[in-house]
């Protein structure tokens, strides 16, 4: 979804409050593919902050469906989004200001098309950005067998799991070679 931004580029002291939907029903990355199973309107507050820059600030609520990582079953993970973005014009030509200002000048270019914002594009950095480490299905999740690969939440599945300490092994060798068969 682009949204038109000329009036709050050319404008001293505009401000313009709206809700724009988004519209995308999965979500992909270099993770995979998500569904996105609920999702809330972008709520956007666009303010000229000087010639040809705006602030964008907003928020959104959506919902995508994980796999747990450690069992692998379906886990509803709501991200609650809410953003603050300098974005400027493209006929913006900075002010004298330092480099690290001129690095986000360059980072808010990704969102622009031409005098219009990105929305999508805004969004998709924002989820980027709070992506999780983790998603389990509880805190508790004991996950899957190694051995047979039951999940181990419903109960155990009786495989043995045992594993020799390492450090070990060379004794046991050492047993096994001087036991008569």
């Amino acid at each position: 979804m682009l949204v038109n931004l000329t009036d709050v580029f050319t404008n001293e002291g505009q401000v313009r409050e709206m809700d724009v939907s988004y519209d995308a029903d999965t979500f992909t990355d270099q993770y995979g593919t998500f569904q996105i199973r609920e999702k809330s309107p972008v709520a956007l507050r666009l303010s000229n902050i000087g010639r040809s820059k705006a602030l964008v600030q907003g928020n959104a609520k959506l919902t995508l469906v994980f796999a747990c990582d450690r069992c692998l079953r379906d886990v509803d993970y709501t991200f609650d989004l809410s953003f603050d973005r300098v974005v400027v014009s493209p006929e913006y030509t900075g002010d004298g200001m330092d480099h690290e200002a001129s690095m986000d000048d360059e980072d808010s270019a990704e969102l622009m098309e031409g005098y219009h914002l990105n929305v999508d594009e805004l969004i998709r950095n924002e989820l980027l950005l709070n992506w999780p480490m983790k998603v389990l299905c509880r805190e508790d999740c004991r996950g899957i067998c190694k051995t047979c690969g039951k999940d181990l939440n419903e109960g155990e599945c009786g495989c043995d799991n045992f594993v020799p300490d390492p450090r070990m092994a060379v004794i046991k060798d050492l047993f096994n070679a001087n036991k008569e068969v």
